[in-house]
């Protein structure tokens, strides 16, 4: 219970400007996620919530904070963060809902506690991965600052999360492009139960912010009027001179991680000095003190919040267990996207793989004005493959952006461009530096959609691909990782026609998109491809050749090859689809193909074991068994990393074994 305390004050308060108004609201605003949190204590031990975790002595800073920008400006706050919540007016029901599962919550049952998101409330909630939230602040201020409009993102983490690579790669994009974002350091002295002194070795982790040439500070985050006034002062300045800056807020968990964990692993001597700063019970001794909060006024307060409580628990329980709807989880998934089939003139163009690719970036550029490509060395350069060359000069360096060497931020920072209304594409310098991105690919961008209703409109191109002799790190077609994640669409072109048409396809589809690039196939193939804009649609396999004794399913520079076999067998009786889409696949398509024949082989670059070419296997062995008169076969690449020397390589990749393969299959 709070009560009029007349200890002298751990917490000391310098002489402040502000009205009693504002003092007065700030002390309401801690005390009501205070007095939620102790309600929400007494509900986990009754079982009515499933877990929680606790921002008892912290209030301050999220109040503070919170309190410190306009509500248009963006938040990501983290676990112990309800003040946020709290601060920004959320309806109490809505939040006890999402707590208990319900569909008035803000995940319809299907994430818990604080991870979600309200574009209402401009609140951007966190996943269990802490570091990806940080990279995705650097692209919803880039995308305000593109917009020129005079706001701030304040993201939060605690020390915990400092150690993590995306933390770093965050404050160094947001240094390197001046972004508006206020990184707020929540220090409050555990990892779950990790002490700072083995969590890192500097001082202060206001110092990190010096490395990375930041502006940072350090405030007693304990201290309501301290966190107020500064982070008011700073959120003025950034708005007027747009630049990251780093506060560290010192403050303490007085409660275990969450409940279940305890706090044993801390010396009571810590939790009694810490206990004395209690945040809102010094701020109420100084209120009263100076007159301005009563007992009366107090007491006010507190009946007025616990009865808002007690009224929104109400309507919370009231509701209804949520029901499973297996059509509307399924539906959720992606966004909803109307395809729009743009027609051209018969006027063409003989260009490469290459060209179809530039050409289809530069009109999506045009087309989207909101429409921002990232990459390493995309912009004066042109990219590795010269694929931007001209674009910078063209669209400026604001649209065409170098970036560092951070492939997991850079990835947040597209989801932050979607978040704030604009479209993003990721070069992966190669496909198989997408393992240093990986994470909020399958994690962030892939699930948002699913989780609370946001979806993630990025474009993420992957040159990709062996038979150039570039070795284990720059030869891997590695599709088979992301077919399997829902909410990824998988694009794997074989064509300068299909390229730029489905390139142009995945700039206008609001959902995540991973775009193959065979880079093999770059310069050694041709094809007449309309000079007009033009869009192929998702999910339409084509076919190109007829035949009626084999189907030849394939992909990517696996069409190319099989191409090459047949002319060379001299073989006119196959089916060849060229698949171009992966996710989502045209299985109606591979069906009818493999009912007409009955003979099925699937061809892939991958390394065959748990190849996408495995799950087509399986899909027409399903769908497909009455019809087949023959096993299902699939040719791959060798299990092994793809080596670099020209004969290893050879032996690695799957021509000499399709060959073998197919005249078997024709053969059965």
């Amino acid at each position: 219970m709070l009560s009029n305390n007349t200890k002298a004050q751990a917490v000391e308060y310098k002489e402040t400007h502000l009205s009693n108004d504002t003092l007065l609201d700030l002390y309401r605003s801690m005390l009501k996620p205070r007095m939620i949190e102790e309600k929400m204590l007494i509900l986990l031990r009754q079982g009515k919530i499933s877990k929680w975790f606790s921002g008892i002595g912290q209030e301050a800073i999220s109040v503070g904070v919170t309190k410190s920008l306009t509500t248009d400006e963006y938040i990501l706050p983290m676990h112990r963060n309800l003040g946020v919540f709290t601060s920004r007016d959320i309806p109490l029901n809505r939040l006890f809902s999402q707590w208990q599962g319900k569909a008035s919550g803000f995940t319809k049952g299907r994430d818990r506690s604080f991870h979600f998101g309200t574009q209402e409330y401009k609140i951007v909630g966190m996943i269990s991965h802490l570091g990806p939230q940080l990279g995705v602040a650097d692209g919803i201020a880039l995308a305000h600052k593109l917009k020129n409009e005079q706001k701030v993102t304040a993201v939060f983490s605690g020390e915990g999360g400092t150690s993590e690579g995306d933390f770093h790669e965050a404050l160094n994009i947001a240094s390197v492009w001046d972004l508006p974002v206020l990184f707020c350091i929540e220090n409050n002295g555990y990892g779950l139960s990790t002490p700072t002194l083995e969590q890192y070795r500097c001082k202060d982790l206001a110092d990190r912010g010096v490395g990375y040439g930041m502006e940072s500070h350090i405030i007693d985050g304990n201290n309501i009027l301290d966190v107020y006034t500064k982070i008011s002062e700073l959120a003025e300045s950034i708005r007027q001179q747009p630049r990251p800056v780093l506060v560290e807020f010192k403050t303490f968990r007085m409660r275990g991680h969450e409940e279940a964990s305890g706090t044993k692993y801390v010396p009571q001597e810590l939790m009694d000095e810490w206990q004395q700063k209690d945040p809102l019970i010094n701020f109420e001794q100084y209120l009263f003190e100076k007159n301005i909060l009563t007992e009366d006024l107090q007491l006010q307060f507190r009946t007025e919040i616990l009865t808002e409580i007690e009224e929104n628990l109400k309507i919370a329980f009231a509701e209804e267990p949520i029901q499973s709807n297996s059509t509307n989880e399924l539906n959720d998934v992606f966004e909803k996207f109307v395809y729009e089939d743009f027609k051209f003139s018969e006027n063409t163009q003989n260009i490469r793989f290459i060209d179809a690719i530039s050409e289809a970036l530069r009109s999506s550029v045009e087309k989207h004005e909101n429409l921002v490509l990232m990459g390493q060395d995309i912009a004066d350069y042109g990219g590795v493959f010269k694929i931007t060359e001209g674009f910078a000069e063209e669209f400026g360096k604001d649209r065409i952006r170098n970036t560092p060497i951070c492939e997991s931020a850079i990835v947040g920072a597209a989801m932050g461009l979607s978040i704030n209304g604009m479209k993003a594409m990721v070069e992966m310098q190669f496909s198989d530096f997408v393992t240093s991105g990986f994470n909020p690919i399958v994690n962030y961008l892939a699930k948002v959609k699913y989780r609370w209703d946001q979806n993630a409109d990025v474009v993420i191109r992957m040159p990709c691909g062996g038979g150039v002799g570039a070795g284990p790190f720059h030869s891997q077609t590695n599709e088979a990782w992301f077919t399997k994640v829902p909410g990824l669409k998988v694009i794997y072109p074989a064509f300068p026609y299909d390229a730029k048409g489905l390139l142009n396809t995945a700039f206008n589809d609001p959902n995540p998109v991973l775009f193959f690039e065979h880079k093999g196939l770059y310069r050694s193939i041709r094809q007449e491809v309309p000079v007009d804009y033009y869009t192929i649609p998702f999910g339409k396999a084509a076919r190109i050749k007829e035949g009626g004794e084999v189907s030849i399913i394939t992909y990517g520079a696996g069409v190319n090859w099989a191409l090459e076999i047949l002319e060379d067998m001299k073989y006119h009786n196959a089916d060849l689809i060229d698949l171009r889409s992966l996710q989502p696949l045209d299985l109606d398509a591979l069906c009818e193909s493999v009912t007409k024949t009955g003979k099925c082989i699937i061809l892939t670059e991958d390394s065959q074991f748990g190849s996408f070419a495995s799950e087509i296997a399986a899909q027409i062995s399903e769908n497909c068994f009455e019809s087949l008169d023959a096993p299902v076969m699939r040719v791959g690449s060798m299990d092994t990393p793809i080596p670099f020397a020209e004969n290893l390589e050879k032996q690695y990749l799957p021509q000499d074994r399709f060959r073998a393969k197919l005249k078997y299959l024709i053969e059965y």
